[in-house]
């Protein structure tokens, strides 16, 4: 396993970063992005394969990572050959992500992924990767990575296969194939949707984990996290899923599980069983043509 798998303790993500000369602690576990050391293996790994996939596919020239998060995945994509900027809401997020990376020649940014702070066709590549997901109305998002990109320039997607997912409240809409497709082909003229997959030991292993979680969620026997406010489902989750992985997880991360990127694999044949949808986007419409497509 080479170093700076996410599945290793090598990888850079960390839980202490110094920001203008302090030490600050990354954020706590919530469920809504991935932490190194804590969430599973098989699912830092998917990431990683993710990230991976897109780039093989993105290029050269001035890139995009949107909902860069920590900044640890968009890191990858540092070359001589491009220039990095990473998105992201939190500005936790943003501070760890300049901090750690910023002197490597990453350049963050904390803006709204549905409302991006850059010109027309400023980027030769964007990646979105598990965030369109947490969008009630993705669309605006699709919309905006069609206007930032290059007309020559390529947008990658990565979000959970809705027939596989595992239940999270921060996924608030989920995607099947011809839905995600259809969606894109309104904002891009060339659209490839293709999925990340696991090989058989990893599906076997977020099955088993699959099976736990349903043993835990049973003792929600009158389903209240789907009938209360959906803010008090998240305040419950996030404060009771450090102690869900303690408990039934705790032997999956860490590298405990020898999971890792390798683990998994690009396809383009998808059933309901693939783990992840990731689309590649290419000659972005025009937002006049794309009035007039939906109209």
């Amino acid at each position: 396993m080479a170093d700076g798998s996410v599945s290793t303790p090598r990888h850079p993500g960390v839980s202490k970063v110094t920001v203008r000369g302090v030490g600050v602690a990354v954020g706590k576990l919530t469920g809504e992005r991935p932490q190194q050391g804590v969430t599973p293996d098989s699912l830092l790994a998917l990431h990683e394969a993710g990230y991976r996939a897109v780039l093989d596919r993105i290029g050269d020239g001035r890139i995009l990572d949107v909902g860069c998060g920590h900044g640890f995945e968009s890191a990858r994509f540092l070359s001589p050959e491009r220039q990095v900027f990473g998105a992201d809401y939190s500005s936790e997020a943003v501070s760890v992500a300049a901090a750690t990376y910023g002197p490597k020649g990453l350049r963050v940014a904390q803006m709204n992924a549905l409302d991006l702070g850059f010109a027309e066709g400023s980027f030769d590549g964007a990646c979105s990767s598990h965030l369109i997901e947490h969008f009630t109305n993705p669309e605006p998002h699709v919309a905006e990575l069609a206007r930032v990109i290059a007309p020559d320039g390529v947008v990658c997607i990565l979000t959970p296969n809705k027939p596989a997912d595992f239940e999270n409240p921060f996924h608030l809409h989920l995607f099947e194939r011809q839905e995600l497709r259809a969606m894109l082909e309104r904002h891009f003229d060339d659209v490839w949707l293709g999925g990340v997959d696991g090989a058989p030991h990893v599906k076997a292993d977020l099955a088993a984990r699959r099976i736990k979680g349903n043993k835990l969620l049973r003792f929600d026997v009158f389903d209240l996290r789907h009938k209360i406010p959906h803010r008090w489902y998240v305040w419950a989750y996030t404060r009771l899923l450090p102690l869900a992985y303690k408990l039934i997880a705790k032997e999956d991360a860490g590298g405990a599980t020898g999971i890792t990127a390798d683990d998994w694999f690009v396809t383009d044949q998808l059933d309901d069983t693939t783990l992840v949808l990731f689309a590649v986007a290419k000659s972005p419409k025009s937002p006049k043509s794309h009035s007039a497509s939906a109209a």
